[in-house]
């Protein structure tokens, strides 16, 4: 793989994403060196990594405990920012897996600075994709796909002309809750919503997996990897999650990208590209033992979230940020227990409907937007609550 091990940074190392990057990178010896790790507030398990892994720079939210940390990593490990760490000269790679607002200005930094960035964040693009792929453009810097869903088109669209595509098509498994009776949709606990059919994630994301919010948020970040319009995007159910994505050209030929469900794929695929590199790390596909594969159109009552999605990407402007950070809270709310599964949904409709948006905002506007709309979902789950509590 070239001129010798690739300097990674991991924004997010102690989520699902990161933990699984690091378990592709175990299995490529010699092949990447890991420059910086930052995490949340699980200091704990960045404490093994950093003494695993010997990293130049650290960062996590639990400031405190950075002494414990930099000592794991050994003497010569500095703290330093996720910005920093995103545009330091020996990271080649920023992989991207933070969740939510927070992942938006390393990427920015990292596009800034001419760095390859593996995005598995989803509202960085949903937030302000007019304003990362700008940056990319103007900085050098390139996007990488790692959800699973965008690294299978991006891999469909390998040595094609992307000027040839008709249409991209997303698939979605239905989350948790595909086969519960949409009246019974109302009793659903945190608990039950946390149980992801097919796909081991984090919790926000598997939340946005069981309403759908989060293939409303790949067809807005499909709009902006691969310069589609939002009318040339589309969600199809597939509960076996083996064909990841398909894309249709302008001449009617279909090419899809199949496999296992594992994580581990398209992290490989976007740290290796433009090779392809042998592994152990994911299980081969079988499709005789897999034997029938079923697809169908999204049923919008049962998945109201894919339709907010869907309508605030076609949009554009500020409305996708709204629709990232009213999200972000009523999920926050849903999974504390203080509204119900069905009321994220009417907390986004809600917060889109009370909006008064701009339609090429920059980024203080995308900014003001988020922060606008944190506040407004906040009140207006709380309002839900006290409500709800009433009765």
């Amino acid at each position: 793989m070239g001129h010798g091990p690739k300097g990674v940074a991991i924004l997010g190392s102690t989520g699902s994403i990161g933990r699984q990057t690091l378990d592709v990178i175990r299995r490529l010896p010699g092949q990447f060196r890991i420059v910086g790790l930052a995490a949340g507030a699980n200091h704990t398990l960045l404490e093994d990594q950093s003494r695993e892994f010997h990293p130049d720079l650290v960062w996590c939210q639990a400031e405190g405990r950075h002494m414990d940390i930099k000592a794991a990593a050994g003497r010569k490990t500095g703290w330093a920012t996720m910005d920093e760490m995103a545009a330091h000269p020996d990271v080649e790679i920023v992989v991207v897996a933070t969740a939510g607002a927070a992942g938006l200005a390393p990427t920015l930094a990292a596009l800034r600075a001419g760095k390859a960035v593996a995005l598995a964040n989803k509202e960085v693009l949903v937030m302000a994709g007019h304003i990362v792929t700008a940056e990319a453009e103007r900085g050098g810097g390139e996007l990488r796909p790692v959800d699973s869903e965008h690294s299978a088109i991006w891999q469909c669209l390998w040595g094609e002309d992307v000027a040839a595509v008709e249409k991209l098509i997303l698939t979605a498994s239905g989350g948790a809750f595909r086969d519960l009776p949409v009246r019974d949709l109302d009793r659903v606990t945190p608990r039950e919503a946390l149980r992801h059919p097919t796909w081991d994630m984090g919790r926000k994301v598997t939340i946005d997996s069981a309403t759908l919010m989060n293939k409303g948020f790949e067809a807005i970040e499909a709009r902006w990897l691969f310069n589609v319009p939002m009318d040339r995007v589309e969600v199809l159910m597939h509960r076996e999650s083996i064909v990841h994505s398909l894309v249709e050209f302008a001449d009617g030929s279909v090419k899809a990208q199949l496999g296992e469900p594992d994580m581990r794929l398209p992290i490989q695929c976007a740290l290796s590209y433009p090779e392809r590199v042998p592994s152990d790390a994911v299980p081969r596909l079988n499709l005789a033992r897999a034997k029938t594969l079923n697809f169908e159109a999204p049923d919008f009552s049962r998945y109201p979230c894919l339709r907010l999605a869907l309508e605030a990407g076609a949009k554009g402007g500020t409305w996708p940020a709204v629709l990232a950070a009213a999200d972000e809270i009523a999920v926050e709310r849903f999974v504390g227990g203080e509204i119900g599964f069905r009321e994220i949904a009417k907390v986004v409709d809600a917060t889109l409907s009370a909006h008064d948006g701009a339609a090429d905002p920059d980024l203080g506007q995308v900014l003001a937007a988020d922060a606008w709309a944190r506040a407004f979902a906040a009140a207006h789950a709380g309002r839900a609550n006290a409500a709800a509590q009433r009765n």
